[in-house]
């Protein structure tokens, strides 16, 4: 698990939450390569950061992917009724 991230593979997945930036797994999977966001934010609070969440729609996440990336999900996926976790660093 940690391993990945002391090699850096998740660093620009830590740099979106550091800037106050809000992220989901989904997110961190399609924007950074990141596979297990809850590891990462594991890590990052066992580093004294103090991270926030809460639940978001799956449309909301897919919309802020494709301000980057094209993510369409499947016709019969009720993205309004999907629920992620975001998180992000508490200021």
């Amino acid at each position: 698990m940690m391993k990945a991230l002391r090699y850096g593979l998740a660093m620009a997945a830590k740099e979106h939450l550091v800037s106050g930036q809000a992220l989901t797994r989904l997110e961190a999977m399609v924007l950074y390569g990141v596979a297990n966001l809850p590891d990462l934010i594991k890590e990052m609070r066992r580093q004294g950061f103090v991270i926030e969440s809460r639940l978001v729609s799956y449309a909301a996440a897919a919309l802020r992917v494709n301000r980057h990336a094209v993510l369409q999900p499947p016709a019969n996926l009720p993205v309004r009724e999907v629920q992620l976790t975001e998180y992000w660093v508490s200021k």
